[in-house]
């Protein structure tokens, strides 16, 4: 149960994805005056180090956050700033950067001010330099090890009482702080999915959330692999927000193709990893639909590894 550990997938496009909309979701939120809550179901630890152990064996945040900031560059050293490259970059990666890949790199930069990218921001570390002094932030993790890591990461920020960590079950508890008293909230899911039966546990969340607060924005992300739960989830969630009358936007990044494949010499098995994830947002800011329109075809650009490479963005409107 307790075997996934997010310090292995760090920075990669998975999280690009999920970072992005989560900073430009959280831009918008945050305009207005009145005090915002952010739940996150299943926090992690954090803070991660992409010159670490963990980074360092997947390597995926090389085809991730790295490769969006060296494009055009020679590959991204998590210790240090990329350097420019003999060849030229395609016309589409000299294009300007669409603005919500700008911000959600400039995030990135914030906690990296040496330049280079050895640290990179869990959600908890992304929504808590997002929020104002009257916000509040509740951070779910079940995991010992990762719950160890973040109670101490988060307690580096002397922020007191608005940021709570619970060593409990997001699926089972989050809940308890909808409404908050502001009736402003956003709630991120992104666990594992490492067990099949988290894609129920998301949907039934998803049912008890918006009877107790219909108005809440909540994102859920979700892994795009060969398993008829990953294919059912955006579906069932689109029925549960049409059948509620609430706005909904569903966004997919895929980088490559998910076949397995078995090398001729050897009869290897070669296993694609993960080939694509998506987001899906009941409730969504009206300003998030044009600013992924222009980010994720540049994130296909940019993150693509074949020739499989394509987003998907659909809303109810």
């Amino acid at each position: 149960m307790f075997s996934y550990r997010h310090a292995f997938h760090a920075g990669n496009h998975a999280d690009v994805l999920k970072h992005t909309v989560l900073i430009a979701t959280l831009d918008h939120l945050l305009e207005k005056e009145a005090a915002l809550t952010v739940v996150d179901t299943h926090a992690g630890a954090g803070l991660y180090r992409l010159d670490g152990d963990y980074a360092g064996t997947s390597g995926e945040a090389a085809e991730g956050v790295l490769r969006l900031l060296s494009d055009g560059k020679a590959p991204a050293s998590p210790a240090g700033p990329a350097k420019p490259a003999i060849k030229k970059a395609a016309p589409e990666a000299e294009a300007p950067l669409a603005d919500a890949i700008a911000r959600y790199l400039s995030v990135i930069g914030d906690f990296n001010p040496k330049g280079g990218t050895r640290v990179y921001p869990g959600s908890p570390f992304i929504v808590q330099h997002l929020l104002r002094d009257h916000d509040k932030l509740k951070l779910f993790e079940l995991h010992p090890t990762d719950a160890r890591t973040l109670d101490a990461n988060i307690a580096q920020l002397e922020a007191g009482r608005q940021i709570a960590v619970l060593r409990e079950d997001g699926f089972g508890s989050a809940t308890k702080f909808l409404p908050p008293p502001s009736r402003r909230a956003l709630v991120l899911m992104d666990p594992s999915y490492e067990m099949k039966t988290d894609y129920g546990r998301v949907l039934d969340f998803m049912a008890e959330a918006l009877k107790r607060f219909a108005t809440g924005t909540y994102a859920v992300w979700y892994p795009i692999i060969p398993r008829p739960e990953a294919h059912d989830l955006p579906r069932r969630l689109k029925t549960m927000a049409t059948k509620a009358g609430k706005s909904w936007l569903h966004a997919t990044l895929t980088v490559k193709s998910s076949k397995i494949t078995k090398d001729a010499a050897s009869g290897a098995t070669h296993r694609p990893g993960l080939p694509a994830s998506g987001m899906f947002l009941i409730n969504p800011p009206y300003t998030l639909k044009p600013l992924l329109a222009a980010a994720l075809p540049q994130l296909v650009q940019r993150l693509g590894q074949d020739r499989n490479a394509a987003f998907s963005l659909d809303s109810d409107g």
